[in-house]
């Protein structure tokens, strides 16, 4: 396979020889000394006799520590109680620069197993137990990390990486920041006002050139009624250097020219569904994954949820004028937001495809975004849930579309934040018995195979409970950071409602 030119060619020849099952692992090793000095070393020595690559790799670099090691459940503790003890186990200090890591000023909590770093959705999900831990002083550490993020890039990384540099993840800043708010005071959101700004101005970069002739540009999307909505979106089209091989791989297949592919992967792996039939032209064909020309319905509504914000802040700052502005620009992307997304003969909100300007037909978890941050109708709101019960609800909880792909955000799979928003924006519209019956399954299912295991896990199987998840690009983890947290939150809430 003919190597592309920018990529060291250390890290192209250990990609793509499989030096490491796990593409991630090699990016995430200390260099003994600076990458560019080893790689002309590596350039030097590849050609003599007897070379071997695995053994030159052992000896300039050290293997990433699972952050977790040592963790062992107690059958003798609870459910809750051990999550209590993975706090401890997942907890990263603050750093120090060294190997591909973005140091963070703050300890934080990371998902666990592979993910070794902080990463920006997964990480309101987390705070949702620490919340229930009482370990407000860990939120609002996180909530300061993100923030020198903001500061230091414009944006909050994928995750504290520098090969993530170039993408975000869902917005869930402002979420984070209400978190903080309701458990100290609303002067919360005055304090990260500038930065929950910044990361709007991230988003919207480009809006104001827009036209019926630049029809798209970075984050932000021309509608054809004049409206600007978002989509996912990289800096780059190159492979991710995690997943080198893959992504040249899966270029060999496609038809799609490389480097148009390699942005549709990586705004993939900015939507946190990387990968779903959601994202493809084809549904069970990986390589027509076209991202980028797809509008998704939940980043506009945590987008809708920033606004709201930022206007919140404004309003408790005194300043009414720039309160107005950010009021004014949640109410115009509501309003295209049931336009675009909101289907009547189906009642359901579904992705907007403007590739060929029509929505598309893909039913997925994504369309219950409006209910959670309460942007629906009653009226729409219950039809949306008689859809939920009637396509996605199965024994162990919710699956995530209607899909059965092989990718890991498809069928039969169930994820901890999707089920949160679903049981969440399911009671905010008065559906309390199908939340419940939601959170019921949810919770069994985790108990179940945290009994039968020792683990909680990153996803699980919701159709046959017996089955462990698959899919995607590496094997199951376990940790597990929003498992955790969402676990403790749904198990505090059904015991406060009885």
């Amino acid at each position: 396979m003919e190597k592309i030119s920018h990529i060291p060619a250390l890290l192209w020849d250990v990609q793509m020889q499989r030096i490491f099952p796990d593409g991630k692992t090699f990016l995430d090793c200390i260099p003994a000394y600076d990458d560019q000095a080893i790689n002309e070393k590596y350039l030097q020595e590849k050609n003599q006799p007897g070379f071997d690559l695995r053994k030159f790799v052992s000896d300039h670099f050290a293997l990433p520590i699972p952050v977790s090691r040592g963790y062992s459940s107690d059958a003798n503790k609870t459910l809750e109680e051990n999550i209590e003890t993975l706090w401890a186990y997942l907890t990263r200090q603050p750093d120090k620069e060294g190997g591909s890591l973005i140091p963070l000023p703050y300890p934080y909590i990371v998902p666990g197993g592979r993910f070794g770093e902080i990463y920006y959705w997964d990480s309101y999900f987390t705070m949702l137990g620490l919340k229930v831990s009482g370990r407000i002083d860990m939120i609002e550490n996180m909530v300061n990390n993100f923030s020198v993020l903001i500061n230091r890039f414009g944006y909050i990384p994928n995750g504290n990486r520098k090969y993530f540099i170039g993408r975000s993840q869902p917005p869930f800043f402002s979420h984070m920041v209400q978190l903080l708010a309701s458990v100290k005071s609303s002067q919360i959101l005055i304090s990260f006002l500038p930065q929950l700004v910044r990361e709007h101005d991230f988003w919207m970069k480009g809006a104001d050139q827009l036209s019926e002739t630049i029809a798209s540009l970075y984050h932000t999307v021309y509608m054809f009624g004049g409206e600007v909505l978002n989509r996912y979106w990289d800096e780059n089209e190159t492979p991710r250097p995690e997943s080198l091989r893959e992504d040249v791989e899966l270029s060999h297949r496609s038809e799609q020219k490389p480097a148009v592919l390699y942005r549709h992967l990586r705004a993939g792996a900015e939507s946190g569904w990387d990968y779903s039939s959601r994202w493809f032209q084809t549904p069970h064909s990986f390589e027509s994954i076209y991202t980028t020309d797809i509008v998704p319905v939940d980043l506009n509504c945590l987008l809708f949820h920033l606004e709201q914000t930022i206007a919140e802040a404004y309003e408790l700052n005194g300043n009414k004028d720039l309160s107005a502005k950010y009021q004014s620009h949640a109410l115009k992307r509501k309003d295209a937001i049931q336009r675009y997304f909101w289907n009547e003969k189906q009642g359901f909100y579904f992705d907007f495809d403007i590739r060929q300007n029509i929505q598309k037909q893909s039913l997925t978890l994504a369309g219950v975004l409006p209910l959670f941050v309460k942007m629906s109708n009653q009226r729409d709101a219950a039809r949306v849930g008689t859809v939920i019960r009637e396509k996605f609800l199965y024994p162990g909880g919710l699956v995530t579309t209607l899909e059965t792909t092989g990718q890991q955000w498809d069928a039969p799979n169930g994820w901890a934040p999707l089920q949160w928003m679903v049981i969440t924006g399911l009671a905010n519209y008065g559906q309390t018995d199908l939340a419940k019956t939601i959170a019921k399954r949810w919770i069994q299912l985790n108990a179940d195979v945290f009994k039968r295991t020792g683990k909680l896990m990153e996803k699980y199987n919701v159709v046959d409970t017996q089955l462990e998840a698959g899919g995607g690009e590496y094997a199951g983890q376990d940790g597990f950071g929003w498992t955790n947290g969402v676990l403790l939150a749904l198990i505090e809430s059904l015991s406060a409602k009885g």
